[in-house]
């Protein structure tokens, strides 16, 4: 799927960009402020009643009724398709609290997959897994265990395994959900709020459960769709991904390839754009003593960085090696590194000259005194800054083209080999 249908899945913003909403939202600020806090005293004692009554149909209902108090509303729908005898029922994942919600509807556990463990787990309403820490395989295998019991509750799970905006698509499902048992019960999930979005990345349950608090209503709507069962010779991933067609097509999205780390991927990357973009705003501002030390000495001495910076330098051989350490102090990343170094090449050229010009202050790096004149076909790449995106991004490729191209004739020059057996 494409970069756009990623940005459509998730709500990377959390305050609404529409002028007039933003205004209401402002003229509410004060009641919400009021309706917060009053709702974290009610919300205490909702916590010490559901501690209280043991687990029953009228504990569920006394707290499903409290929880309209602190503005949950929760909506089922299809309700006689829900089958008791089923013990895994899997659902799109939305926000921190969902599996709260469903628990409120009918008893059932959901395994902490991250995050700590104790108190915090259990009062989130997570089921600890004891010693169980290795790979997904380990836990499919506790989870076999735990199901092959005859009075065990059901489990919930999220193949997701991270939260989308539940508005474009699902998270590609993982598989090892699916080896738990052979039938499953899947659960559409919607949710919907004024004002706000449901969930932005990267924010803690505590902020998210603080603007549930704060916003007027929030509505969980839950639909029970029929068991399914897996066929014979079916592997788990095409089992997992029938569920996920069969719940897409319910949610009325679409169902995606895009996973967890994509979208961990695709965040880092957002993040850097804007720190970079960031950057370039402030222009030749001068730095501060504040702004120094957001860059520890210790990061820049980790092995690791060190590492890295000298396969950059092997690749851009004019770059100062401080210039290189600084950016892979913000990126954690060769490959963007390289692409924002190409990017002003012609900055980082002048360096060494700005230096030496100043007089005597500091010794450039020990690689700089020998390093030949750029190529001939880099200069020529870069002589004019392309008029639309399609003629600059093939100028950038050309120079990293022609960048690797000379890095790869100096190393071999270097250590006396020959290009063809290389080759």
């Amino acid at each position: 799927m494409e970069m756009r249908g990623i940005e459509q899945m998730f709500d990377f913003q959390r305050l609404p960009s529409d002028g007039l909403i933003l205004l209401l939202l402002l003229l509410y600020s004060p009641v919400g402020l009021c309706l917060m806090l009053l709702r974290i005293f009610i919300g205490v004692h909702i916590f010490l009643v559901s501690c209280a009554l043991p687990d029953s149909f009228v504990r569920r209902f006394i707290v499903r009724v409290m929880c309209s108090v602190l503005g949950l509303y929760v909506k089922q729908n299809n309700l006689r398709l829900r089958d008791k005898n089923v013990k895994l029922y899997v659902s799109n994942h939305i926000t921190q609290f969902d599996h709260n919600i469903i628990n409120l509807l009918t008893s059932c556990h959901t395994p902490l997959l991250e995050g700590p463990s104790g108190f915090v787990c259990w009062a989130r309403g997570f089921m600890e897994l004891g010693t169980v820490t290795g790979s997904r395989a380990e836990l499919a295998q506790s989870l076999r265990g735990y199901c092959a019991v005859p009075e065990s509750l059901p489990l919930l799970l999220f193949p997701e395994e991270d939260t989308t905006n539940g508005r474009a698509g699902l998270l590609k499902f993982s598989s090892w959900p699916f080896s738990v048992v052979d039938a499953v019960q899947p659960v559409a999930l919607r949710v919907r709020r004024p004002f706000i979005a449901v969930n932005v990345p990267e924010c803690s349950w505590l902020n998210e459960l603080l603007w549930m608090f704060f916003v007027p209503f929030t509505v969980y709507q839950v639909r029970w769709l029929p068991t399914v069962q897996r066929q014979d010779e079916e592997s788990h991933q095409e089992f997992a991904n029938r569920v996920q067609e069969l719940l897409a097509t319910e949610i009325g999205v679409v169902s995606t390839q895009i996973t967890k780390a994509d979208k961990a991927e695709h965040i880092k990357r957002k993040r850097h754009t804007v720190s970079h973009t960031t950057h370039l705003d402030l222009g030749a501002r001068p730095r501060t003593v504040a702004q120094g030390f957001l860059v520890s000495s210790t990061e820049a001495e980790d092995p690791r960085v060190i590492r890295m910076a000298h396969q950059v330098k092997e690749v851009l051989p004019d770059v100062p090696l401080s210039v290189i350490t600084k950016d892979l102090l913000q990126t954690n990343c060769v490959d963007t590194t390289i692409t924002n170094l190409l990017e002003n090449t012609e900055q980082y050229r002048t360096e060494p000259a700005e230096a030496a010009s100043s007089g005597p202050s500091q010794p450039l790096p020990s690689a700089m005194p020998s390093v030949p004149d750029p190529p001939p076909n880099l200069k020529s790449a870069a002589k004019a800054f392309g008029k639309s995106p399609t003629d600059r991004h093939m100028s950038l490729q050309d120079r990293k083209a022609a960048l690797y191209d000379y890095a790869r004739r100096r190393y071999l020059e270097k250590h006396g080999l020959d290009p063809e057996e290389d080759s």
